[in-house]
């Protein structure tokens, strides 16, 4: 009894303190207020926050973490809660540290092609402020739209343009970050470079586990001139994932290089009438972007490389108009699969693109064994893998069917050569991956270095990184692989 009227004390406290950093209109503490914040985009996990503070500034964010680490309250910062690893799943005895109303684009240097924005200015915003100078933001997440600069450096968030421009880390120059004890941290620079540690990469996928970003540097693009896009239908996956190696062989880098297989290609013909042939097992989407003369010479190359691999038909988007209905459908992928599917489950993974090929037979052969369907959709440039599986959450046992299929999924990512993770992040769904992504000593170092800049694990605890006892379990159950019940899944 004595315990659960320090916690109310303690509860009571926090919330005094915070309405006076962010007034009463920023903070949350109602349950049926809470319900919008009980997950992201992975709504199989949800969890309802102590209460959620919402600060305007870098100002209020410095007192709200310095509060929380005074009272030892966990922290778990949140985006647009467009995520799908429930990186911003919140902590049911900690603050949901929402960054939304940080929304300013601070200044654009149209010469030094770099833009300083806040977390919670959405990806599309910045292209979208600085186009009349002929300048984009060339990291296109499909979820540009909603999702967040905040969340895109918490999650080094790619997009369908990844292939040829990198990454979140790659197209940004400095961060500034608070540590969970309020203190304000720059780190990386607006030069190139900049000594000492490489930090900015440290913190640039972090999940959230190591600081919260306040403010963010982008680097600018200048538009391309030209942009065009081939469409190439194959009569097998194998054959799509040849193609893609040999335009890759060929020495011809896409802009992007995206695959569908004939789920997704249904689905999505359905949903945004993309034009897209229904009776092709996977397409293709592969654009490329430069100078005019330049464009046509790679073009007409990626349709012999095509053509050559066996593809049943090509197709060349010769305007804009055309060019975007070719992407809307990519970018609509996911939503569409909604549409045939009561749930479905987004797995996330990188393999050699060597692979491509052998990887989706053997998704096709778990799908079967599981009795669930899949559908493929991901960046295949880089072989960045999103199979999306189909399931029934009504259904008893499906969703747990599903999470052992995703981690089957996984595994084979890792057995390949590849990595559990290529943009979603860890967050709370591939714990168990981690475990075989990892060693032991790997996983010492990674706690090492949280413990290092959150030593009481304040900052999004028991995300990204699993403990070595949680490993040692997993390890003891993995020969009954298939059988564990949902509660032990819920442990990882």
């Amino acid at each position: 009894m004595e315990s659960a009227t320090q916690d109310v004390q303690i509860r009571d406290q926090l919330a005094t303190e915070l309405l006076s950093i962010v007034g009463a209109d920023a903070v949350v503490t109602d349950n049926e207020a809470l319900r919008p914040f009980e997950c992201d985009g992975l709504t199989a996990y949800r969890e309802l926050p102590l209460m959620v503070v919402l600060p305007a500034s870098i100002a209020e964010v410095r007192k709200v973490l310095k509060t929380c680490s005074r009272l030892g309250i966990p922290v778990v910062t949140r985006g647009a809660g467009t995520g799908l690893s429930g990186g911003a799943l919140p902590n049911p005895d900690g603050v949901l540290l929402s960054l939304t109303r940080m929304k300013r684009i601070l200044s654009v240097d149209a010469d030094a092609k770099t833009a300083r924005v806040e977390p919670g200015v959405t990806n599309l915003a910045i292209s979208e402020a600085v186009k009349h100078l002929g300048l984009y933001y060339a990291p296109d997440p499909s979820s540009q739209i909603a999702c967040s600069i905040g969340g895109n450096v918490a999650e080094n968030s790619g997009g369908v343009h990844c292939l040829k421009y990198g990454l979140t880390v790659h197209n940004i120059l400095e961060l500034k970050v608070v540590t969970v004890d309020g203190e304000l941290l720059t780190v990386g620079s607006e030069a190139l470079d900049s000594p000492g540690f490489d930090l900015l990469a440290l913190m640039t996928g972090s999940e959230g586990m190591l600081g919260v970003v306040v403010e963010v540097l982008v680097k600018l693009l200048s538009i391309p001139p030209v942009a065009q896009v081939v469409m190439a239908a194959f009569d097998s996956v194998e054959r799509a994932g040849e193609a893609v190696a040999a335009v890759i062989g060929g020495g011809i880098l896409p802009a992007g290089l995206e695959m569908m297989d004939s789920y997704a290609i249904s689905a999505v013909e359905d949903f945004v009438k993309a034009g897209y042939p229904v009776d092709a097992a996977a397409i293709l989407l592969c654009e490329l972007d430069g100078h005019a003369a330049e464009v046509e010479e790679q073009i007409a190359r990626v349709e012999t490389i095509f053509n050559s691999q066996g593809a049943t038909g090509t197709w060349v988007a010769k305007d804009r108009a055309t060019r975007d209905r070719f992407w809307s459908g990519r970018k609509a992928a996911f939503p569409a699969v909604g549409r045939i599917s009561p749930d479905y489950y987004c797995i996330d993974g990188t393999i050699p693109r060597r692979q491509l090929g052998k990887v989706l037979v053997e998704i096709s052969k778990l799908s079967n064994e599981f009795g669930l369907r899949v559908a493929n959709v991901f960046h295949a440039g880089d072989g960045n893998l999103h199979p999306l599986i189909l399931y029934d959450a009504n259904n008893a046992g499906e969703l747990e069917l599903t999470e052992e299929l995703g981690n089957r999924i996984l595994e084979l990512c890792v057995e390949v050569g590849g990595t559990v993770t290529g943009e979603h992040g860890v967050g709370v769904e591939k714990l168990r991956p981690m475990c075989l992504q990892f060693e032991d000593a790997v996983l010492e170092q990674f706690h090492q270095v949280k413990a290092a800049l959150d030593p009481n694990s304040l900052l999004n605890p028991g995300k990204a990184v699993p403990t070595l006892a949680r490993c040692a379990e997993f390890g003891a159950m993995h020969v009954h692989r298939g059988q564990l019940p949902h509660s032990d899944l819920e442990r990882f």
